[in-house]
């Protein structure tokens, strides 16, 4: 698929590091340091903005390595583009940790994973068909 992108960073395009990688690591365009103090978010600019296809939406979710090892993820993860949207991608990142925690210049801060999606058609019913589960939720399943 090609995606149309304006890079207005310092930085080279997000791309794939593995062959099977499904997301695209998303750099911080900024010039100088940022810190996040705990419990701290910030909209953090990437420089770039794209041209979906219609039908498709790209996802801004967490890195898995600023999680574990510094308590820092994306705030509304996943964060959503949708097609129509021409604007800047901007990351919301928050600082879960009790450390502040500094964000470089070109640093990796989230990555982009580009998905279908459908539009729905509501059918207003009465009931909904049984299933084994019904209407068991959180946790319902003894797991």
């Amino acid at each position: 698929m090609i995606v149309k992108i304006i890079n207005r960073s310092a930085y080279q395009l997000p791309h794939y590091e593995t062959p099977l990688a499904a997301g695209m690591d998303v750099r911080a365009n900024i010039t100088e340091e940022l810190t996040l103090g705990p419990l701290e978010r910030a909209m953090v600019p990437t420089g770039l903005s794209v041209e979906l296809p219609a039908g498709y939406e790209m996802q801004v979710r967490p890195r898995s390595g600023l999680a574990a090892k510094h308590g820092v993820t994306v705030l509304n993860a996943p964060g959503t583009v949708d097609a129509d949207y021409r604007g800047e991608i901007r990351v919301i990142l928050v600082n879960l940790s009790n450390e502040p925690f500094t964000i470089g210049p070109g640093e990796r801060i989230a990555q982009l994973v580009v998905a279908r999606h459908e539009h729905v058609e509501w059918q207003a019913v009465e009931e909904l068909s049984d299933t084994q589960r019904g209407a068991g939720g959180f946790g319902s399943t003894g797991r």
